[in-house]
């Protein structure tokens, strides 16, 4: 495996752990401002998780 790809799965890995803190605030009894915040979060790095999909599929 190339020094690229290993990169970019433990980039990606990472980012799930990231992405998983932040659906656990979404799943947790609701308040507002916490909510609003993971919510934006989980999808930011949602985002950036299907861009190192990508790239992993380009390598």
């Amino acid at each position: 495996m190339s020094e690229r790809l290993d990169t970019l799965k433990k980039a990606r890995d990472r980012m799930l752990e990231d992405r998983d803190a932040h659906a656990k605030v979404l799943a947790a009894p609701y308040d507002r401002d916490k909510a609003e915040r993971a919510r934006a979060k989980f999808v930011e790095i949602q985002n950036l998780v299907d861009a190192i999909d990508r790239a992993i599929g380009g390598e």
